[in-house]
């Protein structure tokens, strides 16, 4: 009884801001046949993208479509179903959500409406449990009223093992989890026919990646060897660029693993983190977008974990 009352409100609020102008084109461009990426802006999250400056998968096949991450909203969420219809008439069966960051499963709502089976790892659970409404607080301040109709809605099915197998209209569809990355319930999406990954913030390219709280380096290389094991022909990350293996290698793996060997010797010898974070030849990362503002938390947050260790 309360899911249906909940799933009335989110209609009558898809309905209520349907007026709305967007300023974002949420439009999903092919990778490979079948297999489509919408390549969400590279920049932080701002009113003008609404909180769509993440990637977001497609999958059609003869028995519907599977969408990889919901959006950062009920009114994303929609807009990415509208740009789904252009692709394809086929209703959106499942969404996976790779992890619980904001923009992979805050449109869960609009799609649990549809009818859509929503999807996650049973490690994203305590996460988007305990970070939800901070992440509705962080978005209304850049948003405002196109987060108007959001409500956090966990996922209808999660996966409990490290590699489950899934079939979706003669499309076979493996979630692999190794224990987090970006965040707990951080998973890839293998298509093995397809030889297409859907990394989700497992691997970011031309922008640097970002250590959270929640985040946990280890667990994110040994997300990302699983990645270089599949040897895929095409990725598509979190945020960036569709990219080959060498190239999330060195966007992603590189600085990871120069990041941890960097702090574990500093906690090893004694040194105070500042001098550590400061003492990091961040050179070879520049390159990527936002690597200046972003590497002083995540050194800091990477030597708080390597001390717990």
């Amino acid at each position: 009884m309360r899911r249906t009352r909940l799933i009335r409100s989110l209609l009558l609020f898809s309905s209520a801001f349907s007026f709305l102008a967007h300023a974002v084109e949420v439009r999903f461009e092919p990778v490979v046949a079948g297999v489509y990426a919408f390549i969400g802006e590279k920049v932080g999250r701002t009113y003008t993208n609404e909180g769509l400056n993440a990637n977001i998968g497609l999958v059609v096949t003869p028995a519907g479509a599977l969408l990889i991450d919901s959006g950062a909203s009920f009114q994303g969420a929609r807009q990415i179903h509208d740009a789904v219809r252009k692709v394809t008439s086929q209703p959106v069966k499942w969404v996976i959500n790779t992890g619980g960051q904001d923009h992979r499963w805050l449109g869960n709502g609009y799609f649990i409406a549809q009818g859509a089976e929503v999807i996650a790892h049973a490690n994203a659970r305590a996460d988007m449990q305990s970070r939800g409404n901070d992440h509705l607080q962080a978005l209304r301040n850049e948003l405002k009223e196109k987060l108007d109709g959001t409500v956090p809605t966990l996922p209808t099915r999660y996966l409990t093992g490290s590699d489950e197998r899934l079939q979706l209209g003669g499309v076979s569809v493996e979630v692999k989890h190794r224990g987090g990355a970006h965040t707990p319930g951080d998973v890839i999406v293998w298509l093995p026919q397809q030889d297409v990954v859907f990394s989700g913030d497992v691997v970011y390219t031309d922008r640097l990646l970002g250590v959270l709280p929640v985040s946990h380096t280890g667990r994110w290389l040994d997300s990302f060897a699983v990645i270089e094991s599949l040897k895929p022909q095409r990725i598509v990350p979190g945020h960036g660029a569709v990219s080959d293996l060498g190239r999330a290698q060195r966007d992603t793996q590189d600085y990871l693993r120069a990041l941890r060997a960097h702090m574990k010797k500093a906690v090893e010898d004694g040194t105070d983190i500042s001098a550590t974070i400061k003492a990091f030849d961040l050179q070879p990362y520049l390159r990527l977008l936002n690597a200046a503002e972003l590497h002083p938390g995540n050194a800091s947050r990477t030597y708080l974990e390597l001390e717990r260790e």
